[in-house]
């Protein structure tokens, strides 16, 4: 199945091209690079195009993968889809509801796919999590809280996620569809969202920290990130009536993708997305000792092959449209708790 990628960037670069090229079955057919020749200096067999009816041109290109600045998913998913072409945009789908609502009718309309790239799902981590929910080794989870700590003291000279005034931007808009479209995943939608949305660095023009709390009833959903954490706290951190569960450190993967020789094919080594030893989770009960809780392998091949099952063999969307608006809503709920400094109910209009 040919791919074409629309943007090239950090997102592109780091995850989208080479995790296509990691999926049999997946061609990465065209990137579409407005200006410069990065593309063409890392993937020479991949045709360049400088415009999107350039890489529309080829009647081949079944999916569009968009990894361009937030306040173009819009557009350049209507177009995709209005041209007839299955569509991965990633996160976020858009920066406002109108827009998300619009691209779900229209997807729905043309009868094409339209899922968002929420690769963190494939984090092993989180599937660690997951999976200790599903069992209910922990009992019934009362308060979950899971984190993303960074040390970042200047904005990166230029980068639109950083600029005033722009849609999507921000971290809440960044790192909060991650963290949100997890916690969504475990539990379902909550009764009551309240948020804080703030900047931490003196020259942050936009958030660039927040707290999160899903409110649904005994349990609370408390997702934070910050830019300002030289020493983090604990990635996950779950209570429940029979014990807790602690994690420390990232998904291996991202850093393996953003170094200078991240994988080009299809074989990424038998130890791809295996978390160190010292990494693994705590896992504490009442009545039993202590343990460490092996981390599943994380793989974020598995959004894309999900995605060509879907197309070719009508499998079900692990992230599906559905779902996406629902982390939106929860995404733009919590800028509105924010801005207004209350807490808002899951019901009301997110805009």
């Amino acid at each position: 199945m040919k791919v074409g990628l629309i943007g090239f960037g950090m997102a592109a670069q780091a995850f989208h091209a080479p995790v296509i090229r990691g999926v049999v079955g997946l061609e990465l057919a065209c990137i579409l690079e407005r200006s410069g020749n990065r593309a063409q200096q890392i993937y020479p067999q991949v045709r360049v195009a400088r415009t999107l009816d350039e890489l529309l041109s080829d009647p081949e290109i079944r999916l569009c993968v968009i990894a361009t600045p937030n306040d173009s998913h819009f557009e350049l998913a209507k177009s995709c889809l209005l041209a007839g072409r299955d569509v991965v945009v990633d996160k976020p789908l858009a920066p406002t509801w109108k827009e998300c609502t619009d691209l779900v009718a229209l997807a729905q309309q043309r009868r094409r796919l339209l899922t968002v790239f929420q690769d963190r799902r494939w984090d092993g981590d989180f599937k660690t999590v997951r999976n200790l929910a599903n069992c209910r080794a922990l009992g019934e989870i009362v308060e979950y809280e899971a984190r993303y700590d960074r040390f970042r003291p200047e904005p990166k000279p230029g980068a639109w996620r950083e600029r005033a005034g722009t849609p999507g931007v921000g971290v809440l808009f960044d790192l909060g569809p991650h963290l949100i479209d997890q916690a969504l995943v475990l539990f379902g939608e909550p009764q009551t969202i309240t948020a804080s949305a703030f900047r931490q660095r003196e020259t942050s023009q936009v958030d660039d920290a927040f707290d999160v709390c899903l409110d649904y009833g005994r349990l609370r959903a408390t997702l934070r990130a910050r830019i300002l954490t030289f020493a983090p706290g604990p990635h996950f951190m779950v209570h429940g009536t029979r014990g807790s569960f602690f994690k420390h450190g990232m998904d291996p993967q991202e850093a393996k993708l953003r170094n200078d020789n991240p994988p080009r094919g299809t074989d990424w080594g038998a130890d791809w997305g295996l978390d160190p030893e010292e990494n693994w989770g705590t896992l504490s009960v009442v009545g039993q000792p202590i343990s460490r809780v092996p981390t599943e392998r994380g793989d974020y091949r598995g959004f894309y092959a999900n995605v060509r099952d879907a197309i070719e063999h009508g499998a079900a969307l692990e992230v599906s449209p559905e779902q996406a608006l629902r982390t939106m809503r929860a995404i733009l709920l919590a800028h509105k708790s924010s801005s207004l400094k209350r807490t808002v109910e899951w019901t009301q209009n997110p805009e």
